[in-house]
């Protein structure tokens, strides 16, 4: 159930059902059926709600109708969903991937408007049962970008993580740190990071993409100093430098990054 000021959304078996606020009692006026959409459906937000099961499927209220905006028909068993901004959705699914979804509002074509296009994948290897916003305040040392927007998540493990979505310099720099230490950090047991956080499930199985593990990233401070010099000469510069920056970086606590404005 969601309740703002004048609204409350709610649903039951099939049926989103919305009510309207009049006089502290809220009075039925609008509900999506079931033969219309024959999904389980989350509430998300006020008058923006996401299948749950099978479909990411992105509905809107506008004069007087709830309406399909667009859907992702790449079928997902969701397990929860969130808004990074106004057109990009974040989604975690059954098989422990995380996975985000691009509604492409300037399209040439009413078929670009109403497909929701996949911008990242990610294999996280944990169940997630929770996204929100998170109020924490990031920000990058010696950079002029503002706050980083953050989203937390909870998995059925009892584990809380962060997603930090990070300006395009950042991510690009980190991105080429994450490839450098694939090469000299190996996999227990032959399984390579490749392997590991490949988006996987029953119908496909594809490479990360877009996304940053901050894990693997924070490792950069476990190799020996040979190792650390090899990669501070790829990344052109400084072992001291490399290592400040990553520090820095490390102690905004994010596990797992994307780029802010890959669309």
């Amino acid at each position: 159930m969601v309740v703002t000021f004048d609204c409350c959304l709610t649903t039951f078996s099939l049926t989103l059902v919305m009510h309207q606020k009049l006089r502290a009692h809220f009075l039925w006026f609008l509900s999506l059926e079931p033969g219309s959409y024959p999904h389980r459906v989350l509430v998300f937000m006020l008058f923006l709600v996401l299948s749950l099961t099978q479909f990411f499927i992105c509905l809107q209220y506008e004069e007087g109708a709830i309406k399909e905006k667009a859907r992702d028909y790449n079928a997902n068993w969701m397990s929860a969903v969130e808004i990074l901004d106004g057109d990009i959705y974040l989604g975690a699914e059954n098989n422990f991937n995380l996975f985000t979804v691009w509604k492409n509002s300037e399209g040439a074509t009413k078929k670009e408007w109403g497909r929701l296009e996949v911008l990242r994948e990610y294999h996280l290897g944990e169940f997630v049962n929770q996204f929100w916003h998170s109020f924490l305040v990031m920000h990058i040392p010696d950079s002029d970008g503002g706050q980083i927007p953050t989203v937390i998540f909870r998995t059925v493990n009892g584990v809380i993580r962060v997603i930090a979505s990070l300006p395009h310099e950042q991510y690009l720099f980190l991105e080429k740190l994450q490839s450098n230490l694939k090469k000299v950090i190996k996999g227990v047991r032959g399984l390579s990071h490749e392997q590991w956080r490949s988006f996987n499930n029953e119908k496909k199985t594809v490479g990360a993409k877009n996304f940053l593990d901050g894990y693997l990233i924070e490792t950069f401070f476990d190799p020996s100093h040979s190792r650390m010099e090899k990669i501070g000469k790829t990344m052109n510069t400084t072992i001291e430098k490399l290592y400040k920056r990553v520090k820095e970086l490390a102690r905004l606590h994010w596990y797992h990054c994307l780029d802010k404005f890959a669309h």
